[in-house]
């Protein structure tokens, strides 16, 4: 349960570094660029008896972790574009909306469980997560138009939360996660330095020091999120259901609350009924 938590509150942090980006007038793409340098190294930091890099594309999980690689940037940028045109609660239903996927995927491909509490559960748990985030901004309604780049997040998310699972199952052993994930961060950083280097050559690139340091706050709480996901999925005391309904919706919770006590964002009444929801489904998941 430790790992979930841990993962949770990783995963918090990213949200509110992404809110802060706007505030400071932070280089979207390039803080995302040297977050993932910086998650790539905590890799290499935490592996056990180092890395021998022409080892890594003869792993079986090599090819997925480009995949994924080639995800993790897309995504992180639709992300950050979400919560700054929405706010911080539109982009963690977005998100966490796609617990859907995995939890789908976990049923129908590996045979988990779905009695009556977890299946309550889980569609509370859709419920509070929507009720939660959806509200207007400004006084100004929410727009469908507005659901755009959330539903790319929301389908991003979940083929990566899908793919973190099946990977870890058939291809990690416990020593190969480090290793794993800093292939992950690697390639997700490499595709944006080839991003960054097309605009030197445009001259389209400004260079700030702050940029490296909003990367580098972002990276560590990035690599914490996926590393504790992964450990907290490797608990058989939780099915990865059971696992992705609780951490999702704690991330929605938690981060909604946050964006009310560090950002001053407003919640209606059917967002507190919300986050009453997403209680309930936690207890509903967790006893199943």
């Amino acid at each position: 349960m430790i790992y979930l938590l841990l993962s949770i509150a990783s995963s918090c942090v990213i949200f509110v570094v992404f809110k802060l980006f706007a505030r400071f007038k932070i280089n979207t793409l390039q803080a995302i660029v040297f977050n993932y340098l910086t998650a790539s190294t905590l890799g290499l930091f935490l592996s056990e008896g180092g890395i021998t890099t022409d080892v890594i594309p003869q792993q079986d999980w090599f090819l997925g972790a480009v995949a994924l690689g080639f995800l993790f940037i897309l995504i992180f940028n639709l992300m950050a574009i979400t919560t700054q045109r929405s706010g911080l609660s539109v982009v963690s239903v977005a998100t966490k909306m796609s617990v859907v996927i995995p939890i789908l995927f976990g049923i129908l491909y590996y045979k988990e469980s779905l009695g009556i509490l977890k299946a309550s559960g889980i569609i509370i748990a859709l419920i509070a997560v929507y009720l939660a985030s959806v509200k207007s901004k400004n006084g100004i309604p929410f727009k469908k138009t507005d659901l755009i780049f959330p539903a790319l997040v929301f389908l991003g998310s979940g083929i990566i939360d899908v793919s973190i699972k099946y990977i870890e199952e058939k291809y990690l052993s416990t020593g190969n996660l480090p290793i794993f994930l800093t292939t992950v961060f690697g390639t997700a950083g490499m595709i944006g330095l080839l991003i960054i280097g097309s605009q030197l050559l445009r001259k389209r690139f400004t260079f700030s020091t702050k940029n490296i340091l909003a990367g580098i706050c972002l990276g560590v709480p990035n690599y914490g999120s996926m590393y504790f996901l992964v450990k907290a999925l490797r608990n058989d005391a939780f099915e990865s259901s059971t696992i992705f309904t609780m951490n999702n919706v704690g991330i929605v919770m938690i981060s909604t609350l946050l964006g009310i006590a560090l950002f001053t964002e407003k919640l209606q009444l059917k967002n507190w009924i919300g986050i009453a929801l997403a209680v309930i489904s936690i207890i509903l998941v967790s006893l199943s």
